[in-house]
């Protein structure tokens, strides 16, 4: 499906951005300008996936930083550029919506209710520990 959503960004000129920052950059249209931290919690990713993220959006022109309250923030807030593809990605946000709850009609069970069952089940017992499970014991550490 992420390839799907990305394959519609070329013809609206937003080719260079991929479906990681779509929220960001809506985030940051209604609420910035934020610290990659503030943006991160907003958005539930880590600091480190964030910071990242801002990293590849400033290489292309989408976002750009200033200095923070202290020496350790940058605060993040879009471009001219970043800005015109925001109702673009809006758009694209409610069409996919729209499609997934498409989608769920013509299946016998809620989508929903499998994500919720898969993280149920992932706190009882980590993927990372299910994969160890299967690993050949000379590969585990």
């Amino acid at each position: 499906m992420d390839a799907d959503i990305a394959s519609l960004y070329p013809a609206q000129g937003a080719g260079a951005v991929s479906t990681r920052f779509s929220m960001a950059l809506v985030r940051l249209k209604h609420r910035g300008p934020l610290t990659i931290r503030d943006l991160a919690a907003q958005i539930g990713v880590t600091h480190s996936a964030m910071s990242q993220t801002v990293a590849v959006m400033k290489k292309d022109g989408l976002i750009e930083s200033s200095p923070g309250a202290d020496a350790r923030t940058r605060l993040i807030a879009l471009t001219d550029g970043g800005l015109a593809l925001v109702p673009f990605l809006e758009a694209e946000w409610r069409a996919t919506e729209a499609a997934w709850a498409e989608l769920e009609d013509e299946v016998p069970y809620p989508l929903a209710r499998v994500v919720d069952d898969l993280n149920r089940a992932l706190a009882r017992r980590s993927f990372r520990d299910r994969l160890l499970g299967h690993l050949d014991p000379r590969f585990r550490s």
